[in-house]
């Protein structure tokens, strides 16, 4: 199987050429994790999208958690084959699938035990508490599914080909819509049914990506045979990917804690318009997302084959691109919050809710793109400690505390809340500048050296 070389030849094409299958993979994955609130919210009230919001946010941060380890195997998958050597890239295939596999089993098992104790913990309203149930169930039934897609996906990615991800997401989405109208609109198993479409889209996604990798030659052949643990790989795998883990970890934990907020001085309103902005934003975010990831992965071949300075001016390049877009969506939520809303549903309250938090949050995607495009470089050299202290103290420090203190106790409601968001990435933009001056993002985490001749 043919891998894409990222360390030669004009780095404004290779990142263009590398990032747009990546950006319209994540922006088709962004609707596809859109169409669930968007169909549950105009045939089934704010009951249901509450109950998808928060049996999501549950899922999200188990498969958040879970997306770290695979970007420390992207990053190794990388520098591997920048370095030229193959049978290491190999031996870090077969690790991260074994390891994935053992804990979408772990993970699974516990979820079923312990999502009733979950759902009240985070103060489910009692209006939306079966809807969440339902969702959070059928989502950790088909979490393998989820996991393996992930793996696929970062796999491919290390090896520097973002069209085939886009392919098998994009044939996902489609399915998820068709099978959400089914579900939800014909058949109105509301949340139960969103999940329903969004589990089986997954297992497609997946099956696809296996059955192209097979065909293609791919050096893992799926065979029960062929799960087996490197250790010497999987403490790298750990080394690069475990900050990333818990980053995401904490950052999807601080989210639930201000859905939990929400829950407390809204209810089911503010619940069912807090997830409906929750979902634009991932629309919103994917493509900044998208040029980080790239960004990480073209770095990463380009530091693993000796060239920090195509590495730089990826990075460089990426970040310009990244501000334009989000820039110009801030513009377009400043003048159209309440169109936006409306996607979502026509219920009254909830659109006004919604409008209150949009407005405030927002302001966060004038931020985002310089962090996200520098923790993409910072990555690509393995530096995944930085950004998970970064996004901890951003996340502990500020984003909980400001969204309690202006929502709840300054009584601001849902704009204090929203101002959460933006308080938290002025404060992590501030250590990524103090990094970058710092120099010490330059040193490559996981010491890996370029090699001569073909492996």
């Amino acid at each position: 199987m043919v891998h894409n070389n990222l360390s030669e030849g004009n780095v404004l094409k290779k990142l263009v050429l590398f990032s747009l299958p990546f950006l319209a993979s994540n922006i088709v994955q962004s609707f596809y994790n859109v169409a669930d609130m968007l169909i549950v919210g105009n045939f089934c009230g704010p009951e249901a999208m509450s109950g998808v919001n928060i049996g999501g946010q549950v899922t999200f941060i188990l498969t958040n958690v879970i997306f770290g380890l695979c970007v420390g195997a992207t990053v190794l998958i990388g520098q591997y084959i920048g370095a030229n050597n193959l049978e290491a890239m190999k031996k870090t295939t077969a690790t991260l699938f074994s390891m994935l596999l053992i804990a979408a089993v772990a993970i699974t098992g516990l979820m079923l035990i312990f999502k009733g104790p979950v759902l009240r913990l985070i103060q489910t309203p009692p209006e939306s508490y079966a809807e969440s149930e339902s969702y959070l169930t059928v989502t950790v039934i088909g979490i393998v599914f989820i996991f393996g897609y992930n793996a696929l996906s970062a796999v491919l990615r290390g090896m520097g080909d973002s069209k085939r991800p886009f392919y098998f997401v994009l044939i996902a989405c489609v399915t998820n819509v068709i099978l959400d109208l089914i579900f939800v609109a014909v058949l109105n198993l509301a949340a139960f049914g969103a999940a329903l479409a969004t589990v089986i889209s997954q297992a497609m996604s997946m099956i696809l990506c296996i059955l192209y990798m097979v065909r293609k030659g791919f050096h893992f052949d799926f065979k029960p045979s062929s799960f087996r643990i490197d250790k010497q790989q999987m403490g790298l795998i750990f080394k690069v990917g475990l900050p990333s883990c818990v980053q995401n970890g904490v950052t999807s934990i601080s989210f639930l804690f201000i859905t939990v907020i929400v829950n407390i001085i809204g209810g089911v309103s503010a619940s069912a318009a807090v997830g409906a902005v929750g979902k634009f934003n991932s629309f919103v975010f994917m493509p900044t997302m998208a040029m980080s990831a790239s960004i990480s992965t073209m770095s990463a071949q380009n530091i693993g084959a000796g060239r920090l300075d195509r590495a730089v001016k990826c990075c460089k390049i990426g970040t310009v691109i990244s501000v334009c877009i989000s820039y110009a969506i801030f513009i377009l939520v400043q003048i159209f919050p309440d169109k936006i809303l409306l996607l979502f549903g026509n219920d009254a309250q909830m659109i006004e809710n919604g409008v209150t938090y949009l407005r405030t949050f927002s302001f966060d995607y004038l931020l985002i793109p310089f962090i996200f495009c520098l923790n993409g470089l910072f990555t690509g050299g393995g530096h995944t400690f930085f950004t998970l202290i970064n996004s901890m103290l951003s996340a502990v420090l500020l984003r909980v505390p400001v969204s309690y203190l202006f929502g709840s106790v300054l009584g601001w409601g849902l704009m204090g809340v929203g101002m959460g968001a933006p308080a938290a990435s002025a404060g992590g933009l501030l250590l990524v500048i103090i990094f970058l001056i710092s120099g010490r993002w330059k040193h490559n985490v996981a010491g890996i050296q370029p090699q001569a001749g073909e492996a």
